[in-house]
């Protein structure tokens, strides 16, 4: 089963430079125990921008879809057996530690 890490942190939150190794080893474990399928960054909530189409028009905003503290800062995909699995990989994930990890079960149809 596959499943979504959500890493989210406050937006102005600036990660110490002693957690980019910290992630990095992270990553390199879940690759090498054939868990990692993919997983990246995303830019600043201020590039962001939401669409939605009503009554076949299309309306663009600037920003997120929700305005909350927390932003969505990047992601990680992984392959686990279960649930309890992808929650133990998320709790070793560093960012846990320093914001929050939305773990997410990806919906096959």
């Amino acid at each position: 089963m596959q499943y979504m890490l959500m890493i989210c942190h406050d937006e102005t939150f600036r990660p110490p430079e002693a957690v980019e190794p910290e992630v990095v080893a992270w990553v390199e474990e879940m690759k090498r125990r054939g868990v990692r399928k993919s997983g990246d960054r995303f830019r600043p909530v201020s590039d962001a921008k939401t669409v939605r189409v009503r009554d076949g028009e299309v309306l663009l905003a600037d920003g997120p879809i929700a305005q909350t503290k927390e932003q969505i800062a990047g992601y990680e995909l992984i392959e686990c057996a279960n649930l309890d699995e992808a929650i133990a990989f998320a709790s070793k994930h560093p960012m846990a530690k320093l914001g929050t990890v939305e773990v997410r079960q990806v919906w096959r149809s």
